[in-house]
Order: C-alpha cells, then sequence, then structure tokens
C-alpha cells in the first residue's frame, strides 16, 4: 500500500543535504510551510540555495531560516519589503547572495522546470539590469531575453488537506507557488493541515496530484 505520510517534522525533512537548492512555497506568510521550515532549522542543514516569492517577513519562517545564517543565496522577486529586515540586514553585509527575477519570470522558470522545458524567450527585463549577460533575440519583432528553468533538489510546501497519496488541496490564496514548485523539485514535502482518507478529497479540487509528492505531514493549523 503506498503510503507517503511519515510520522512528524524531523522525519519529513530528514536527508536534506548542506548545498542544497530548496524551494519554499508562500506568497509572504500565505501558504508558507512555517513548521517545515523550523524542522529545517532544527535538521541543521546550511548553505543553502532557497526560491522563493520574497525574502521573508518578521524573523519567523524563512526570515528564521535566514536569521539561522543557512542560507548563501536567495533566488526571489521581492527581496525587499517593510518587514525584510532579517534579509536587508544579510545583504547589506555581503553575509547572503541574491538573484532576482521578476515574478512572472520566476514562475515561469518554476514550470519549467517542471514540465522539462529547458529555457523559454520572455521580453520581460530587456532592456534592464536584470538582462544584463543574457541571449537576447528579435521574436515577432519584439526583443526577447532568455531565462532558464529553476530545478530544486527539495520543495517545502503548504496545503489544507491531503491524502496518504500526497494528493494536495489548498485554501484559497495559500496556494499559491506551491503547485508548480511540487513538479519542479526532485523531492516535494508537503506540510497538511488535515490528512483524509483516499477518496475523500474531490478529484476536481485536487490541485497537485500525489505522483508530484514524496513525504506528507500532518500539521493541525490553527483555527482561524
Amino acid at each position: 500500500m503506498v503510503n507517503k505520510t511519515v510520522a512528524s517534522l524531523d522525519a519529513a525533512v530528514a536527508g536534506i543535504a548542506d548545498g542544497s537548492t530548496i524551494m519554499i512555497g508562500g506568497f509572504g506568510p500565505a501558504g508558507q510551510p512555517a513548521a517545515l521550515i523550523d524542522a529545517l532549522i532544527a535538521q541543521g542543514a546550511r548553505d543553502l540555495t532557497v526560491i522563493n516569492n520574497n525574502a521573508g517577513n518578521g524573523e519567523v519562517g524563512l526570515a528564521a531560516l535566514l536569521k539561522a545564517r543557512r542560507v548563501r543565496k536567495i533566488v526571489c522577486s521581492f527581496p525587499r519589503q517593510v518587514d525584510s529586515w532579517v534579509f536587508d540586514a544579510l545583504y547589506r553585509a555581503g553575509e547572503i547572495e541574491l538573484e532576482v527575477s521578476p515574478q512572472g519570470n520566476l514562475a515561469e522558470r518554476i514550470r519549467a522546470a517542471g514540465a522539462g522545458i529547458g529555457a523559454f524567450f520572455t521580453p520581460t527585463g530587456h532592456g534592464t539590469l536584470l538582462a544584463e549577460g543574457k541571449e537576447t533575440r528579435l521574436i515577432g519583432g519584439r526583443p526577447q531575453v532568455l531565462e532558464y528553468a529553476l530545478p530544486a533538489d527539495y520543495a517545502l510546501i503548504k496545503a489544507h488537506r491531503g491524502d496518504r497519496l500526497g494528493n494536495l488541496v489548498y485554501r484559497k490564496a495559500a496556494r499559491n507557488f506551491c503547485p508548480i514548485m511540487a513538479t519542479a523539485a526532485k523531492c516535494t514535502i508537503a506540510q497538511v493541515g488535515e490528512l483524509v482518507e483516499v477518496g475523500a478529497l474531490d478529484p476536481e479540487v485536487i490541485a497537485t496530484p500525489g505522483i508530484f509528492v514524496r513525504r506528507v505531514v500532518a500539521v493541525r493549523e490553527r483555527a482561524a
């Protein structure tokens, strides 16, 4: 019987090695797998490359991982905001590398990795510092920039409900980057608020099929 559930958060993040590339779902705090991130901090992996939409909020979740000096490089679309002081301090001190990717490009680079597409051309970023050193072509009369797919070793994502096969359902905007990240990583680890029996999820609302998920851990969500 296929059963992808693990008994603890420690088991969920076991084996993540130093130097791994890790995608972390979430749009700011929405959909961020905070419990998995805390377990990763306790696990001790360092020298990580993190792919996320932003660069952490306050001093929890992703920001806590940065504060623990576990991240060598971050790839994101929105590194600075009012509560991103942990990243800001590290970057100004030269203690973390940053690769900025426009949000649509970031999403498409992740999706391309999951679809087996090596690279694609896009007009976004042409004529800016973000296009420096990149191949450009004139396509349809419009300058386009070559962007490469963005795969990862692991994806840490959060879902509202899941089953032992790894099928996942998300709650509203918490869905954000999670489905495409699940397809683009060698090992996707899902934190779910509720673990249900196989067949309890409506197939029409399953956003991430279990084939893309390697491990599932149940973490009870706080009441709204």
